[in-house]
Formats: structure tokens, C-alpha cells, sequence
């Protein structure tokens, strides 16, 4: 595994697995408050959001009626090739999954695409589609650094995020940079200047403080958050640490609260900043299950475990 041994995993989830009813999937027979997370966010009002990657096999019924149990009030639907909508078919299978997470009583806030430019075919009939759909948010796709000209590579993605968000704010639809650790943009310095001058109703940030914490270390994430703060969009929330291998140093992602990222000053910088925007949570860290099924079971209550930590670190902080 990724991060835990197969028997820490299982020690650390394996009540969370019966109670969101293991071997039964979907289930919503159980309810938030009998995981013994709250109800009441306090004074937060955005939606916590799953990132659907991490739930390939479900289709929008499926991913709805397994999610909402758990306490979760939304979703990041992967728009992107191998994701859940194939965006060359976006006009025919993104309302459905709009429709049936709605039918379920989860909403549909933000898609992750691919998108980095305005020429991508895909561009217009996603961002138009969202927007027949009133999404609101959609995550732009990654920048490369090819480590050779570093500021004719920072202007070129910034030329193309523009003409991006310029199809965006036409389609009336919310772009979001994510900040991606090894990616232009992953410590926000670079990307900034572009992004600033951007349409602030159209476009901002979707922060990432794992990303953040391991590109730019202590005063580097918080430097960035503050760089991001006044065009703060949405949230990834993940964890990780670095480890020491034969090879050399390396990133391990981890659940919620085991890794360096300093949940204790994040949460109350995003209520000091007003952020009450969409906030997605990843699973990165690998996920035990001989089968497919077993697998999905286990994320789900790795997901219950992670929603946990992460709900009450909003009560805390929004109070």
C-alpha cells in the first residue's frame, strides 16, 4: 500500500466499513449522524464534495445513493478522458449524471476537466453543457514546465489559461487553477500575475494545500494560501508526507490528519479568508480490496473516516 499496512488500514476503518454496511453498497440505511459526524457545519455554508475518481465503478445513482449516507453533500464529477463523462460525449451523458445525483438530493457543483485552452475541441460543449446545467465550477487542466525557458513556459500557460477563461466567462461558468505540485502554477507565484488579471467573477483559484505544503514547505503554503484568498474558488483537501526510501526521498500520500499538512492553521485561514465555496476530498493514498468490490467498500469507509476529520475541523474553525 501507498501509505498503511493492509492491517492498519483495516484497523483504522473497519468500523466505519459496518456501519456504512459493508457488502452492501449504496446503502442508505445509515445516516451521518450514526457515524457520529455532525450535522450542523456552524457557520460554513459551502458543500463537501467527493472527488468521483476515487469511485470509477458508479454510475451517477450509484455514486449518490453510496455518498449521501455518509454525509456528504456533493460531488466532483470527473469530465475527462477515462473519468466519468468522456467529454466528447459531455452533451449526452452529463445531464445525466446531473439528473440522477439531483434525484438522489446531491448536488453537483464543480467538474474536473482537462481543459487548458480555449482550441481544445472539447472546451466549448463542456463549459456550455455545465452552464445549461447551472454548474457552477470546473477545474482547468495542468500546465507543464519543460525546465528550459521557465518564463516563455509561465507566459505561454498563461496566454492559453486566459483564452480559456475568457470561453468560460462567456458560458457563464466558474474557472478554478489548481495548484499541482511539479506543475507551472504549483506554488502560485508564477501562475499569479496571470491569474490576477482574470475576470475575479469568472475565475479564481481551486487551492490545494497538500500541493501547496509540498512544493513551498511551511512558509510557502501559507504565503500561497494568501496569494489565493481574495480569488478563492474551491478546495482540495488530501494529506501527505515525505519519506525516506533507498532511492531517496519520496511523497507518501496519507488519510486525513496523519500527514504534515497543519490542519490546525489551514481551517481557520479558510474561515479568516470567507471561503464558503465548493471543497472536494480526495482518497490518494492507495486502498486495500482483493476485488473490485472490496475495494469499493473500503473506500467508502476511508471516505467516512476522512469526512470525519474533516467536518469537525470546520465546526472548530466556523464557530
Amino acid at each position: 500500500m501507498d501509505t498503511l499496512s493492509r492491517r492498519r488500514f483495516l484497523q483504522t476503518t473497519v468500523g466505519i466499513g459496518y456501519a456504512v454496511g459493508v457488502g452492501s453498497v449504496g446503502s442508505s440505511r445509515v445516516q451521518a449522524g450514526d457515524l457520529g459526524l455532525p450535522e450542523d457545519l456552524s457557520g460554513f455554508r459551502g458543500t463537501l464534495c467527493f472527488f468521483s475518481k476515487h469511485l470509477p465503478r458508479l454510475d451517477g445513482r450509484g455514486l449518490a445513493r453510496a455518498l449521501k449516507p455518509l454525509g456528504f453533500g456533493g460531488v466532483d464529477l470527473t469530465v475527462r478522458p477515462g473519468g466519468h463523462v468522456d467529454p466528447k460525449r459531455v452533451a449526452q451523458d452529463l445531464p445525466r449524471f446531473a439528473e440522477s445525483l439531483g434525484a438522489e438530493g446531491l448536488a453537483l457543483p464543480m467538474i474536473t476537466t482537462e481543459l487548458t485552452s480555449a482550441d481544445d475541441p472539447v472546451a466549448r460543449p463542456t463549459l456550455d453543457t455545465a452552464a445549461s446545467l447551472k454548474i457552477p465550477y470546473f477545474k482547468a487542466g495542468y500546465y507543464r514546465y519543460a525546465f528550459k525557458d521557465v518564463r516563455a513556459e509561465v507566459t505561454a500557460a498563461g496566454v492559453k489559461l486566459r483564452g480559456l477563461a475568457e470561453i468560460a466567462a462567456r458560458a457563464g461558468v466558474h474557472l478554478g487553477f489548481h495548484n499541482h505540485a511539479g506543475y507551472i502554477g504549483g506554488n502560485i507565484w508564477d501562475i499569479a500575475p496571470f491569474v490576477d488579471q482574470l475576470p475575479a467573477k469568472s475565475s479564481g483559484y481551486y487551492f490545494d494545500v497538500r500541493h501547496a505544503v509540498a512544493e513551498g514547505g511551511d512558509a510557502g503554503w501559507r504565503t500561497a494560501f494568501l496569494l489565493a484568498a481574495p480569488r478563492l474558488s474551491m478546495i482540495a483537501l488530501k494529506d501527505f508526507y515525505w519519506e525516506k526510501a533507498a532511492s531517496g526521498w519520496r511523497i507518501r500520500n496519507c488519510p486525513m490528519g496523519e500527514g504534515m499538512v497543519n490542519w490546525k492553521a489551514f481551517f481557520p485561514m479558510l474561515a479568516q479568508a470567507g471561503f464558503h465555496g465548493p471543497v472536494s476530498l480526495h482518497l490518494e493514498y492507495d486502498v486495500p480490496g482483493d476485488t473490485p468490490e472490496a475495494k469499493e467498500q473500503n473506500t467508502l469507509a476511508a471516505a467516512a473516516r476522512d469526512l470525519a476529520f474533516v467536518k469537525a475541523g470546520f465546526v472548530e474553525a466556523y464557530r
